[in-house]
């Protein structure tokens, strides 16, 4: 996906907090916006160019279209059963007669 491509030029991969400011930067930025990628890479810092946010751009747009076309398959995860699951923190397992004690109720 886009967090994990490559571009060209010294600083190819990008940060979460590169991604999280290129982001913010595109809500900011918007595409009639004048040298819109040269703003978005000052944003993002890192060295980045306007040739590397551009391109970075690209292929989120490409990953959006393959996952709006149901090229990505949805990932399903594995979960426990609450059941299965202790919380120790749980107010159904607390003793009624100490939390009357310390003033407060289940």
């Amino acid at each position: 996906m886009a967090s994990s491509s490559m571009s060209r030029g010294t600083s190819g991969t990008w940060t979460v907090s590169q991604n999280k400011a290129f982001e913010k930067a595109l809500a900011v930025y918007d595409k009639d916006t004048p040298d819109r990628w040269t703003n978005v890479a000052k944003a993002v810092g890192g060295n980045k160019t306007a040739e590397e946010v551009k391109r970075h751009y690209e292929i989120l747009v490409a990953d959006v279209k393959h996952i709006e076309s149901g090229l990505v398959p949805y990932p399903y995860r594995t979960t426990t059963s609450p059941s299965n699951s202790t919380d120790l923190d749980s107010s159904n397992d607390r003793d009624p007669e100490i939390s009357e004690q310390n003033g407060s109720e289940n």
